[in-house]
């Protein structure tokens, strides 16, 4: 049975920094700003999030902070981006307190590239010691290596713990391959928002989206009409959104997302290097690109 609140828009949420450390009050304050704009839950300490900058102890902190200021009014998925070491991650959810959590998100294993036989195996570690829903991440484009269909099935097949996909090789045809032959209880997310319409016309459930951040009512509504099949209503939202995108990663995620955070007041326009800030280029081209959007208002 698909877990239906995991269909819909989710939103990869921004860890917003002010001199270097995590600035609480405009995290605060971008929670409530994509609740109110209609996502349907949030995921904590994504790569969007800049998890892999934040020490052990601010990753726990920001998750805490956000299952307070979320107050189950949305479902909370949390990031677990292993290292190449599979023991290590395995031991970090097996001591873990998943209190107020309702679903975990982890990539395969990057730089090591390991085989599909590896990248099985090491999800049916996960599988054998979380005790919360699995949403399995591809991103090929990060880990170098790409989750293949017949793998992302193998492990579906294998245990209904895996609840869902964030496909993020920026293939449809691979996306379409595991919606063909999917158990009944695989959901199948976009990982990249340019793509989510044509995943949910395909026959996905949604997405786990970077611009649902800064436009959390114009992409979620999106969604929601396409699932509704209210293609004539999706088509037209997606199409006012299509020219923001390519602005968003010009210059790499989150630094992207971030300008349009600090563009629409919600929170500093900072990073933590290895990661900066756009150029001034690309940060006045998505401030023109924002304002050409419907119902574009500065928070």
């Amino acid at each position: 049975m698909k877990q239906q609140k995991f269909r819909g828009t989710g939103v990869a949420l921004v860890t917003p920094f002010q001199n270097k450390s995590i600035d609480y009050p405009a995290l605060e304050r971008i929670i409530e700003y994509v609740i109110e704009g209609g996502v349907d839950y949030i995921v904590s300490l994504g790569t969007t999030g800049e998890a892999i900058t934040l020490t052990s102890q601010e990753c726990r902190e920001v998750l805490d902070f956000t299952i307070k200021t979320v107050a189950r009014r949305v479902p909370i998925v949390a990031g677990f981006f292993g290292s190449n070491f599979t023991d290590a991650l395995t031991t970090k959810i097996q001591n873990y307190n998943f209190d107020g959590i309702d679903a975990i998100m982890s990539s395969s294993p990057a730089y090591s590239k390991p085989s599909q036989e590896g990248i099985y195996q090491h999800y049916m570690a996960i599988e054998k010691v979380s005790p919360l829903p699995i949403i399995i991440y591809n991103v090929p484009g990060r880990t170098n290596s790409n989750v293949l269909p017949d793998t992302v099935l193998r492990l579906a097949h294998a245990s209904e713990k895996f609840l869902a996909v964030k496909e993020a090789s920026g293939d449809v045809t691979q996306a379409m391959k595991i919606l063909k032959n999917r158990p009944e209880h695989l959901l199948v997310l976009s990982g990249d928002d340019p793509l989510t319409l044509p995943i949910i016309a395909s026959g996905g459930d949604g997405v786990i989206s970077v611009i649902a951040n800064a436009l959390p009512t114009q992409f979620s509504d999106m969604v929601r009409a396409a699932l509704n099949d209210d293609y004539d209503t999706a088509r037209r939202l997606n199409l006012d959104l299509l020219d923001v995108h390519p602005w968003l990663y010009a210059e790499g995620n989150p630094a992207g997302i971030k300008a349009a955070m600090s563009i629409l007041g919600l929170c500093n326009n900072e990073l933590r290097i290895p990661l900066t800030p756009v150029s001034d280029k690309i940060y006045q081209g998505l401030k023109q690109e924002l304002s050409k959007v419907s119902g574009f208002v500065k928070a």
